[in-house]
Formats: structure tokens, C-alpha cells, sequence
């Protein structure tokens, strides 16, 4: 037998139980915002590619420092104009320093009613690297300051760098968390075993996201948003062929798609998605946990 992380079993995609979306719609769209800060001359970060000009040099590294710091100083306001709009809730995926140095940032999204999302720190760390004390550590200080800020915890919660030890969802549940960002293995809302009872995994993209896709994968702003186009076109297709249902996260970086270039393509890929609001339900990470919540036990896998 290989080793297994006993958090789920597995169940095939033909003959689960099918239900719907509020509205009986088939397809949940969901946009997951990450509002990131990141530590000066340490730590982790998304790099430019290497070359003559950037990428991977030593510390302090200002060039991809800075670049990253333009998605809080200017892209983040630009895609929260997009967004209004648009008219399109997010889940806002917050490391908790972002308090301390963006606040009016945070305060803009509060004020449009987005959800607020636990993310960590700092992108500067990985909790996979802590010990078991250290980790739950860190989920409590994450916890603790969007509390206070939000006045109400945080009931979803995504890893920097998708990192979990393995104790994450256990640590996670303990904290009272309600779901999890962190797997990415089905189109569809499972329940995980923990320690502390079920944790409900949503599907967060590792496709349809800015990060894989432009910063990995080099792909263009237009390539780009027309991956948002063709993975919502055929989910649309497929719901309707098979009745059950999806869930379509597609996620965001502002230093990435704020840069006016790829906002603007992301705009068109957008209002695609906008123009269908009549048969899918845009909502948030939260909503598809209210959802799954009222459904009667044994439909959810």
C-alpha cells in the first residue's frame, strides 16, 4: 500500500449525487484576490523570470521586491475599480501583515462586503517549514488580527504557498476554521478528516491562476484571459450534459493581472463570465460553504 494522507477517500466523478447552486444553477464562479505583503531583503516571493535584469539575485533583491509591492500600491485599487464595475463579490485571500502596512486597502474591500480570507502571515514564509507549536503559531496570530479587524474570525483559509505540514488541517480545524483552499483535487466541494471533525475542501485553481500560468508557464495577459474564457466555456458545457455540479475559483494576484496590460484583457474575460450571471452563480468561497451546508448529509463527498 502506498502511504495515503487519510483525509478523504475517493469517490469517481460518474454516479455521485447530483444538486444545485442556489437559483438551480450548476455553476459556482467564485474570484479568490490574494492581497499579499512580503518581507524586504528576506524570505519568499514570486520572482520576474531570471536575465539581465532581474530575477534571483542576491538580497536585498529591490527589482522583484518593488514589483511585487506595485499589486498593493496601485494594481489592487485598479482591480477594485474593475470589480465594482463589474459588480463581482470577492474572496479576498489576506495575509494578516497587510493590517499594519495596506490598511485602506483592506478597508476598501471590507466596505464593498468582500469575504476575508485567512492566508497567512507574510508570503514570506511557508508554514510547512514550522513545527507542529510554531504552525499553530502562526494560524492563531493570521486568526487573531482578522478578528479583531473584521470583528468576526475568518471561516476559510488558504496556505502561502499552498504549504501544509501534516498537521495543517487538524491545526486548521482546531482554529475553527470551516473550509480550506488548499486542495485542489476536484471540481467539486469534499469533506476532509481532522482530529477536530470535517473540514470542507473548495476547489482553488492551480490552472486558472495568474501565478502557474504567467509566472511559471510565461503564458501572455491574452493567453491568459482566454484560459478564464475556455475553462468557463466548457464547465458551462459540461454542467449542462451531466446536471451535476462545479465549482469554477479562478485566482488573482494583483503585482500580475493589476498591471494594466493584463487588466485589460482580464476585463474581457470577465465580463464573458458577467454576461452568463443569469444562468451561474458568481458568489464567493464562504457562499459555497453556507450552500453545502444546507445540503442533506451524504450529497457532499
Amino acid at each position: 500500500m502506498l502511504p495515503s494522507h487519510g483525509r478523504y477517500d475517493y469517490h469517481p466523478w460518474r454516479g455521485r449525487p447530483a444538486y444545485a447552486w442556489p437559483g438551480e444553477r450548476r455553476l459556482a464562479v467564485y474570484l479568490g484576490l490574494n492581497l499579499e505583503h512580503f518581507a524586504f531583503g528576506q524570505g519568499l516571493g514570486a520572482e520576474l523570470a531570471p536575465g539581465p535584469n532581474g530575477g534571483g539575485g542576491p538580497q536585498p533583491d529591490v527589482l522583484n521586491y518593488a514589483w511585487r509591492d506595485y499589486g498593493n500600491r496601485v494594481g489592487a485599487w485598479r482591480m477594485l475599480d474593475m470589480l465594482d464595475e463589474l459588480s463581482l463579490p470577492a474572496t479576498v485571500l489576506l495575509n494578516s501583515a497587510m493590517y499594519d502596512y495596506a490598511p485602506q486597502l483592506v478597508a476598501a474591500h471590507r466596505a464593498r462586503g468582500d469575504e476575508i480570507a485567512g492566508h497567512g502571515r507574510t508570503n514570506s514564509e511557508r508554514q510547512n517549514t514550522l513545527g507542529e507549536a510554531a504552525e499553530a503559531l502562526l494560524i492563531a496570530e493570521a486568526t487573531a488580527a482578522i478578528a479583531a479587524a473584521e470583528g468576526a474570525p475568518p471561516r476559510g483559509w488558504l496556505s502561502p504557498w499552498i504549504a501544509e505540514s501534516a498537521f495543517t488541517p487538524d491545526l486548521l480545524a482546531e482554529a475553527g476554521y470551516r473550509y480550506t483552499l488548499n486542495w485542489c483535487a476536484d471540481d467539486q466541494p469534499i469533506w476532509m478528516r481532522t482530529q477536530a471533525g470535517r473540514l470542507l475542501a473548495i476547489p482553488y485553481p492551480q490552472e486558472v491562476n495568474d501565478i502557474p500560468a504567467i509566472v511559471a508557464r510565461k503564458d501572455g495577459a491574452e493567453q491568459f484571459a482566454a484560459m478564464i474564457v475556455a475553462d468557463f466555456e466548457e464547465r458551462l458545457r459540461q454542467v449542462a450534459r451531466e446536471g451535476q455540479p462545479q465549482v469554477m475559483g479562478i485566482a488573482l494576484h494583483p503585482y500580475l493581472v493589476g498591471q494594466p496590460y493584463r487588466l485589460r484583457a482580464l476585463r474581457g474575460a470577465l465580463e464573458r463570465i458577467v454576461a452568463e450571471r443569469d444562468e451561474v452563480w458568481i458568489t464567493t468561497a464562504g457562499g459555497i460553504l453556507d450552500h453545502v451546508l444546507t445540503l442533506p448529509e451524504g450529497v457532499v463527498p
